[in-house]
């Protein structure tokens, strides 16, 4: 099939499916009714196609219980290098000027102003960003931002072709061959985690690298960072890191008044963090 057909099947499977949306009225309430269709198991398994069962083995009795992976970042140690940025980018074919992850610099100024800001240009310093005298601010740090692969996912509430999912892991995926580009999830996300991908024109965030740690390896963004301030594992284990961390640590989540129970989480916020 040619690349015009292709965009021709896309184009009407995207008619077809935005035909099926209806409005209802009822005095001052608008409601919108979206179809919703189901889908198996990840594009990774392979059979995206099926209706979620089917195809797959019955659950065998005293089976090996899948890994349930986590993610702690730790503010006290990140140096705002934004290596992870570089690596995300070239191991995900992240486009330019979007990001799957990103660095932000809070700055608390002696008058009692806050500050925050980001780099989003290649080397990602923030040497040209705030103009910052040492005698006005009474502290500073950065913040890495990535998908929280929350328990309670919105993303995956609101999608309307099933694109959005959750592994027996844990980890939030995106479907490409599914989604259709709607920007529903993009909306829904409260942490801004989300976007519509420049080249592929549908969504795309962070994975946390689960075409590489399913292999055994680190995600990107821990391989590079040269003061392990992230960190990931498996939650159930109480010997690997973040279960450790867990235990000997205060830790927090961004907005933790939504209730989505987010699995990455971090050392050191304060109240001014969101």
């Amino acid at each position: 099939m040619s690349c015009k057909d292709d965009t021709a099947a896309a184009k009407t499977r995207r008619d077809f499916l935005w035909g099926t949306v209806k409005t209802f009225t009822f005095g001052a309430i608008t409601l919108t009714a979206i179809p919703m269709f189901s889908r198996g198991a990840s594009a990774e398994e392979g059979d995206g196609d099926k209706p979620a069962g089917e195809g797959k083995p019955p659950a065998k009795e005293g089976a090996e219980k899948p890994v349930l992976f986590g993610y702690i970042v730790d503010t006290t140690k990140c140096i705002g290098c934004s290596n992870c940025m570089v690596a995300c980018q070239y191991e995900n074919d992240v486009p330019d000027g979007q990001f799957r992850t990103w660095v932000e610099r809070y700055v608390y100024r002696k008058d009692g102003k806050i500050e925050v800001d980001m780099n989003t240009k290649a080397p990602f310093a923030f040497a040209e960003k705030l103009d910052i005298n040492p005698e006005d601010v009474t502290m500073s740090f950065f913040v890495p931002k990535l998908c929280n692969h929350c328990v309670n996912t919105p993303c995956i509430q609101v999608c309307p072709v099933g694109a959005s999912f959750m592994t027996k892991e844990g980890v939030v995926l995106i479907d490409p061959k599914h989604c259709i580009g709607c920007s529903y999830c993009v909306q829904a996300c409260p942490f801004g985690t989300r976007f519509i991908n420049h080249e592929t024109q549908v969504a795309d965030k962070c994975t946390w690298c689960y075409h590489r740690v399913m292999k055994g390896l680190r995600n990107a963004c821990v391989e590079v960072c040269p003061v392990n301030a992230r960190m990931f594992g498996n939650l159930d284990d109480p010997e690997s890191d973040v279960s450790k961390l867990l235990r000997t640590h205060r830790i927090d989540v961004l907005k933790s008044y939504l209730g989505t129970r987010p699995k990455t989480r971090y050392i050191g916020l304060t109240a001014e963090v969101v």
